[in-house]
């Protein structure tokens, strides 16, 4: 099956999951060489998820010149000291998790006259090991993304894996509905449809579309 196949029928999946309503699948281009991402691009596909600053800088300023309308969010954990380079590079920030990235974000828009939308990243199942803020703290984060002119779209996570996934989903598109946030970003290659079922609005895809990659 070419990549051109597989990115029809996930979207077949995606839109009969989503039963009318809007849901967007992004292609999470994480170690995946600029070739491969071009046949995504040349199959119709806009909406792109990186992980690192400097692996998507090196892909994406070419791509980005052949194909203006592609859009890529950063959707890893970001390092305050990059926070400049990702408020120049990404089309959206999905991965904002405590105020000092906050206050970061806010400086470089500011000192580069752009506004970048962001998500707040949740750790949802409170796991240690996981990025995202605590949902105790998630209140504090957004009131403090609004202070800042921070233009919040929505929430980020991901269950914890081993455990069923629905009760999760719920809980944080619940989280963005009382917030009235229109963006629950949340579903992966294995569980995308019963996210979708439970709420999501964009499905973040990366085996499911591209095939196993190798770590760089």
């Amino acid at each position: 099956m070419t990549l051109s196949d597989t990115l029809k029928t996930l979207n077949a999946k995606v839109t009969a999951a989503a039963a009318g309503r809007p849901v967007r699948l992004m292609g999470v281009s994480k170690n995946v060489e600029a070739g491969r991402i071009e046949e995504a691009l040349k199959a119709g596909q806009r909406l792109f998820g990186e992980n690192y600053v400097q692996e998507a800088k090196s892909k994406w300023a070419g791509l980005k010149a052949q194909y203006p309308d592609a859009r890529v969010n950063l959707i890893g954990p970001l390092q305050t000291n990059k926070a400049a380079d990702a408020v120049e590079l990404f089309d959206r920030i999905d991965s904002v998790d405590r105020p000092k990235l906050a206050h970061a974000l806010a400086d470089a828009m500011k000192k580069q006259g752009r506004q970048v939308p962001v998500l707040i990243e949740v750790n949802i199942g409170a796991e240690p090991q996981k990025h995202g803020c605590l949902l105790s703290d998630f209140p504090a984060l957004l009131d403090l993304c609004n202070q800042l002119g921070l233009k919040v779209e929505g929430v980020m996570a991901i269950p914890p894996v081993g455990q069923e996934p629905d009760g999760w989903f719920r809980d944080l598109a619940r989280l963005a509905i009382i917030n009235h946030l229109p963006e629950i970003s949340m579903g992966m290659s294995s569980d995308f449809e019963r996210a979708i079922a439970c709420g999501s609005t964009l499905v973040r895809v990366g085996t499911a579309l591209f095939g196993e990659r190798h770590k760089a």
